[in-house]
């Protein structure tokens, strides 16, 4: 199960966002990117920082379990794109020394992807068709049902790491009785959103049946990171993956 996990994880083409994927208990957790299309494309505005998710969750006998993960991003003028996540094998024992480092590199310039294993030195390319149109009048991204228990909060603008930050609190309430919970449940999401560089500096999810998740940037430096990050070395040998499927706009 291990070893499939890290095959997935070179061959297919990933995304920036960033997520954890389980094996069964006593195999291995690798924290690293989600598979897909990458999202929107913003040009004019580079920077590069470090990237944080802390995880933290209280057991029901006062025990916590705290789990972190880091990376760094990277992001040109125009609008490309280089991930490297912090890949952690947990509860493997020696499997943790066979963990790759990878980089995923996207370049909207060529609508191409590539996902780079440092360590064995090779690489994998998707080539993503042209995105279709998509509607003026986008359906909101939560099921009716949850929009009717969701409430939205401008909380005004911080000053975060030199950054102004428009910041905002969503509240997801599940009701009594709606996923067998005696009593109603807050999922509350605090999102710190910089206009000037279109990215989430800092977000905190609180969800009392999942613990508290932390997201942050720092060290932002916002000069044009090297041309180089983005290419893949002459030297790697390249393997061609085909696109998933077209997501729905």
């Amino acid at each position: 199960m291990a070893r499939k996990l890290l095959n997935v994880g070179i061959l297919v083409a990933f995304t920036a966002a960033l997520s954890a994927v389980y094996a069964q208990p006593g195999g291995v957790r690798l924290l690293g990117t989600q598979a897909g299309r990458p999202g929107k494309v913003v040009k004019g505005a580079p920077y590069s920082a470090d990237v944080t998710n802390e995880t933290t969750r209280t057991l029901a006998d006062g025990n916590t379990i705290r789990q972190v993960s880091s990376g760094r991003v990277y992001r040109d003028s125009e609008g490309r794109t280089r991930q490297e996540p912090a890949l952690q094998a947990l509860g493997s024992g020696a499997l943790g020394a066979k963990v790759p480092q990878l980089a995923f590199i996207y370049d909207p310039v060529a609508s191409v992807s590539y996902a780079l294993n440092l360590r064995n030195r090779t690489a994998t390319r998707t080539v993503w068709p042209a995105p279709a149109a998509r509607s003026a009048n986008l359906p909101n991204a939560l099921p009716r049902r949850e929009q009717a228990n969701a409430r939205r909060e401008s909380l005004g603008t911080q000053v975060l790491a030199g950054l102004v930050a428009e910041v905002t609190r969503n509240t997801l309430t599940i009701p009594a009785g709606q996923i067998g919970n005696a009593q109603p449940l807050s999922v509350v999401t605090e999102r710190w959103y910089s206009p000037d560089l279109q990215v989430v500096l800092y977000s905190k999810r609180t969800d009392p049946r999942e613990g508290e998740t932390v997201f942050q940037l720092t060290n932002i430096n916002r000069s044009e990171p090297p041309a180089g990050l983005f290419t893949v070395p002459a030297d790697f040998p390249m393997s061609d993956v085909a696109a998933g499927p077209r997501r729905r706009p």
